[in-house]
């Protein structure tokens, strides 16, 4: 950044700048943008009557221009545009504004710019809310001064203006974020792995390793690179970034990084150094892909300085996070989990080996164009029943025949899916909402599915 923060931030004070998409991220980054003496305009695709009615309160209250339902018209008005993560960069609107020479940001990136703070970034197909949690975890026990943003957590942006030059910023990125960022160096990045989501926005897999590449761009070799050395695809995504490389492997030993050595994850530092953490059978998150994403948390950690034993004392405690394999309880003998965090088709896979066999699997919803051939695959010898329901339940459904899987049964809702598992179960068995889908389909997002899930569960504890 050729500016500091404070005067980037009296920079902004001159800027007209247009919000697009008033979700949590895009709310609060008019606010802190207004607050900053910005002049700022608010746009979304939803009329007046879906927005909050209290952000139409302090719009108007403010003076504050809006858009919604409806575009600006005279895009090169502006100076800035800053996109809510859900925003493709790509509408008309927007491309009109970047061909009139308006720079367009997202809110990752406004936050990074405007923020004291320092940056831990982390993304991959799967486990980011996990490890992003657990990271968290580990900064609370170490009484350092941090905060988790992103995906999950706060807005970034929300915390600009209180952050100060000792505070840490753990950001779950994704692929939607690191599209739209320019000068976003984090001093800690990590890329988990890296399968086939989000092909709907962008169009291949290139395009959309291009994205995961860009959390280290800007990244110097005084940084770190924490990187997935089982996944060759994650691995060299790698390839262009300046950062220090550090492999986190759960399959091989490394001369350098975090792996497991006669079933403990340890890590070894740059100077050859071997650190013992834990026993991985300490762990209360179960899975494999779990193991991994607790040696990726691991190596965060270590290269962000924090004492090991604080890393394993967190790491030991740790429960897992909401809607990700989460245990909701038992019915008749049968237990229940929700995985509605499983939004694509590897993540639904991983959830199926961690549970192994004897599964009554309920998925579907909005597929995002993916291929469910891999999930087809993985049923057999997992998976007793498939209980589907959803925009794209039929492609899940013709994927799985085309595999040789037959024992389906296609439902109308949530409430259904779970009646129909439960009344097809045997003691012993286990009942996965796993949608492989994203949930946009049928609710706002991924929370609200599976907390309905849970409520359903609920009504036959009862």
């Amino acid at each position: 950044m050729s500016y500091t923060v404070d005067e980037y931030r009296r920079e902004i004070s001159s800027k007209k700048i247009l919000v697009v998409g008033m979700g949590r991220s895009g709310i609060a980054a008019v606010r802190e943008l207004h607050n900053l003496g910005a002049t700022v305009t608010a746009q979304d695709i939803n009329t007046v009557d879906k927005i909050d009615p209290k952000f139409i309160t302090f719009l108007n209250r403010e003076g504050i221009d809006y858009y919604f339902g409806t575009t600006p018209e005279h895009m090169d008005s502006f100076d800035i545009v800053v996109l809510s993560p859900g925003v493709n960069p790509n509408l008309e609107f927007i491309k009109g504004g970047r061909d009139k020479g308006v720079e367009i940001i997202g809110e990752l990136e406004m936050a990074y710019r405007l923020s004291r703070g320092k940056y831990v970034a982390i993304t991959g197909t799967n486990g980011k809310t996990t490890t992003t949690s657990l990271v968290g975890k580990i900064f609370e026990e170490s009484g350092r001064n941090y905060t988790v943003v992103g995906n999950i957590g706060v807005a970034a942006i929300s915390k600009v203006q209180e952050s100060t030059e000792d505070e840490w910023m753990i950001a779950e990125a994704s692929s939607f974020q690191l599209e739209t960022i320019s000068q976003f160096r984090p001093v800690v990045s990590a890329i988990l792995n890296f399968t086939p989501d989000h092909l709907n926005r962008h169009g291949s897999m290139e395009a959309y390793g291009a994205c995961k590449a860009a959390i280290g761009s800007n990244q110097t070799v005084d940084d770190y690179m924490i990187i997935n050395y089982d996944d060759k695809a994650c691995l060299a995504l790698a390839s262009d970034t300046k950062a220090k490389l550090v492999p986190f492997s759960r399959l091989e030993q490394l001369e350098f990084g975090a792996y497991i050595d006669d079933g403990y994850i340890v890590i070894r530092d740059e100077s050859g150094i071997v650190h013992q953490i834990c026993s991985k059978d300490e762990l209360k998150i179960i899975g494999n892909h779990n193991l991994e994403n607790a040696l990726a948390a691991t190596a965060i950690s270590f290269f962000a300085g924090i004492n090991i034993d604080v890393i394993a004392d967190a790491i030991k405690k740790f429960p897992g996070v909401e809607h990700r394999i989460e245990y909701c309880g038992i019915v008749d003998g049968v237990k229940f989990y929700n995985d509605s965090k499983g939004t694509n088709v590897d993540a639904s896979v991983i959830a199926l080996k961690a549970l192994e066999h004897d599964i009554i699997l309920i998925a579907g919803g909005d597929g995002k164009s993916q291929d469910f051939t891999e999930l087809g695959k993985n049923l057999e010898g997992r998976v007793k029943a498939l209980v589907l329901l959803g925009r794209d339940a039929k492609e899940i459904e013709n994927a799985a025949r085309a595999c040789g899987f037959s024992n389906i049964y296609l439902e109308n809702d949530m409430n259904d899916c779970v009646k129909r598992a439960h009344e097809i179960s045997e003691e012993g068995d286990k009942v996965l909402l796993s949608p492989a889908c994203a949930s946009w389909d049928m609710y706002d997002n991924y929370e609200q599915r599976g907390d309905h899930f849970k409520n359903c569960v609920n009504q036959l504890l009862r």
